[in-house]
């Protein structure tokens, strides 16, 4: 990072930024990538390239766009959600074709975009698969609809699958993908589509503040995390089942490196936890979640998973 040649990113000078995300797009099969400061920013920009203000987007109920960015895309963009229900976050096309909604005059959002999450974050990191992610797509197209893919997680969903890139890339229209999470990364996503969509969200990057300068340095770590954090997502899968197995969890159900579990009082919870060293978070009310990841190794997990087995 502190070798990596730098330039003006605002401008599209910095020479690290540019290959990777020239990289990250050809990895997926689109033809740019743009590189952001947080996942949430590369959701927000991806989104609102497919949606324009007062039309609408489809998403799984507990997406993370909908549940975890704060509102974002109707502050800043102006679109509304409709939602669906399945259970482990998955996609259900006879309930995404009963709500969507073509331009059906002034009286009725349309609906311009379907979302889906892959891995699902709130399911615990369950993978979407392949054939349903192209039948979605194949549908969205024939009727004109774009499809969003909230990517955050896509290197454990390739990794536990065997699934390529560029096959999970074919079935979206725009993309964000993050650097900082299983990957390792310190900072760092990117929305990945057209060169339109890109040129777009570069100046709608600088217009929410995200315009950053020598960004060279975070760059080199993202360039670094494909290098060499891609393939060893595997041990964080593993890592998570022996966590699953631990807490009563059927490991055969932890596709990547989440796990999700049910307790009556998560805070509670957490906090016994904590009080013996290991850190969990509570992502609802009786909702707690375990997330694996390169900064705990094997040692760390088994004893991590000593102590949950007893609380």
């Amino acid at each position: 990072m502190a070798q990596a040649p730098v330039g003006d990113d605002v401008y599209g000078e910095d020479p690290t930024v540019r290959l990777l995300e020239e990289r990250v797009a050809d990895l997926f099969g689109h033809e740019a990538a743009l590189f952001t400061p947080t996942g949430s920013m590369a959701n927000v920009l991806a989104v609102r390239s497919v949606v324009a203000p007062g039309q609408e987007i489809l998403c799984e109920s507990s997406a993370h766009i909908a549940r975890a960015e704060l509102g974002a895309h109707a502050v800043y963009s102006q679109v509304t959600m409709r939602t669906w229900t399945r259970a482990r976050g998955q996609i259900d096309l006879s309930a995404i074709q009963a709500l969507y909604a073509p331009d059906m005059g002034p009286f009725f959002v349309p609906t311009a975009a379907v979302s889906v999450e892959n891995t699902h974050n709130f399911a615990g990191g369950v993978t979407l698969p392949l054939a349903d992610l192209e039948e979605l797509h194949r549908w969205a197209q024939s009727v004109g609809c774009a499809v969003h893919l909230d990517g955050a997680r896509i290197w454990n969903a390739h990794v536990a699958t065997g699934t390529p890139l560029r096959a999970y890339g074919a079935t979206a229209d725009v993309m964000a993908v993050c650097l900082s999470k299983g990957l390792g990364a310190p900072v760092g996503s990117l929305v990945v589509g057209s060169q339109h969509t890109i040129d777009e969200a570069r100046v709608w990057r600088k217009r929410m503040g995200g315009g950053m300068r020598q960004v060279g340095i975070l760059a080199a770590a993202g360039l670094h995390a494909l290098d060499h954090h891609v393939e060893r997502l595997a041990e964080d899968h593993d890592h998570a089942r022996l966590l699953a197995q631990a807490c009563g969890v059927d490991p055969s159900k932890v596709d990547t490196n989440i796990v999700v579990m049910e307790r009556d009082d998560a805070a509670v919870f957490v906090e016994r936890a904590a009080s013996e060293g290991v850190r969990v978070s509570a992502v609802g009310p009786r909702t707690v979640r375990l997330v694996t990841h390169l900064g705990v190794d094997a040692a760390a997990v088994e004893r991590a998973a000593v102590v949950l087995s007893r609380l």
